[in-house]
């Protein structure tokens, strides 16, 4: 039978992402709109945006956190920009986004040495392969096949390339083992749910040291500038943006920071997440039809879950739209470059009430398009 309880907020995209619970946009901070993002109240604002991410995340001292243009994909574009070229590189793609950062490095970067390591959708690559002698670029959480690394062990501490981490849906919701990382991205629309265009670049002091001591032979467009005069714009991670930022998704972004906080900061965050997960992966054993598309318990992703169904790709795309007239669940279908199949968002924003409605309704759509 069809059921009568909806989840209360149906909002089930991977991006941009459901909002906090209890959001209310009237109760942002609002004082800096329609003034200069270079005033002193502008560049306090921005410059709390760098300092709370530093502290609620727990970085190590000396690591570096800037806004950059462009999302988390301008984030990663300026990494490689700025960085890549003094040694080889290892870049590992098993999604839609690491399979980007090749086509980047390889065709647009063009870079000579550097290897490929790649892996279907629901797959991972070996990790026992990269070596560590060049930089390494990959995405923690591969958000478009539901597919993570299943920690930090592969990397080492002595490694002599630098670690290139988008890490875009697993910031605030997965265990980042931030001294093997020397280079994170991750936009505020993904995991805290906040508004789009805007970036988080975290630079480690091993990064800071490349970017001073290494200058890249192709020309750098002035949003990717992070040096001057052969030292790190340190500017940039005080508040001083590249280019104009909103100050409206500035305030968004400190707004959701504090909702963090007051949840319990990045554990308590990681923990709603992953029982978000469990919901999902509850309804799934007792369901023959639906499977995760990462088969391995240890690199499923808790953000952004892609599930596999026992239908063709028509039938499945009746099923999303049919969940959104119901207005139960919006924008669910999987990533357009994906397998067919759903690919819910699970990420701390997201209330575990909600998913436990949203399954009833899942099987009852299944039911209604594979008749």
């Amino acid at each position: 039978m069809q059921p009568t309880a909806k989840p209360n907020n149906p909002n089930f995209s991977s991006g941009p992402c459901s909002k906090r619970p209890g959001y209310d946009v009237n109760a942002l901070q609002l004082d800096t709109l329609g003034r200069s993002h270079r005033s002193a109240l502008g560049k306090k604002a921005l410059a709390l945006a760098c300092s709370e991410t530093a502290r609620i995340l727990g970085l190590p001292a000396g690591y570096r956190v800037g806004v950059v243009p462009g999302s988390d994909t301008g984030a990663v574009e300026m990494a490689m920009w700025s960085l890549l070229g003094e040694r080889g590189v290892d870049v590992l793609a098993w999604e839609s986004f690491g399979s980007g950062w090749v086509t980047d490095i390889v065709k647009q970067l063009k870079l000579a040495d550097v290897k490929a390591l790649k892996a279907d959708y629901g797959d991972i690559v070996d990790l026992a392969q990269v070596n560590f002698a060049n930089d390494v670029v990959f995405t923690w959480n591969g958000t478009t096949s539901g597919v993570k690394v299943p920690n930090g062990d592969w990397i080492p501490a002595d490694r002599a390339g630098l670690t290139i981490c988008d890490a875009t849906s697993a910031v605030f919701a997965m265990d980042l083992p931030w001294d093997k990382l020397d280079v994170v991205t991750f936009s505020w629309q993904k995991v805290l749910g906040g508004e789009g265009a805007h970036g988080m670049l975290i630079l480690s002091p091993r990064a800071v040291a490349r970017l001073e001591s290494y200058t890249p032979p192709w020309p750098m467009p002035k949003v990717f500038r992070l040096t001057s005069g052969g030292k790190l714009n340190e500017g940039i991670f005080r508040g001083e943006t590249i280019n104009t930022p909103s100050m409206l998704c500035v305030a968004d972004y400190l707004d959701a920071l504090q909702w963090i906080e007051g949840i319990g900061g990045v554990k308590a965050a990681i923990a709603r997440s992953e029982a978000n997960l469990a919901v999902i992966a509850d309804f799934v054993a007792a369901h023959d039809w639906i499977s995760f598309l990462a088969s391995d318990p240890a690199t499923r992703s808790n953000t952004s879950v892609c599930l596999s169904l026992e239908l063709d790709a028509e039938r499945v795309k009746k099923l999303v739209k049919l969940l959104d007239s119901e207005g139960v669940a919006f924008d669910i279908g999987s990533y357009k470059d994906a397998p067919a199949g759903i690919r819910i968002w699970c990420g701390t924003t997201v209330d575990s009430a909600d998913l436990r409605a949203l399954m009833p309704w899942l099987a009852w759509a299944y039911a209604q398009v594979a008749a």
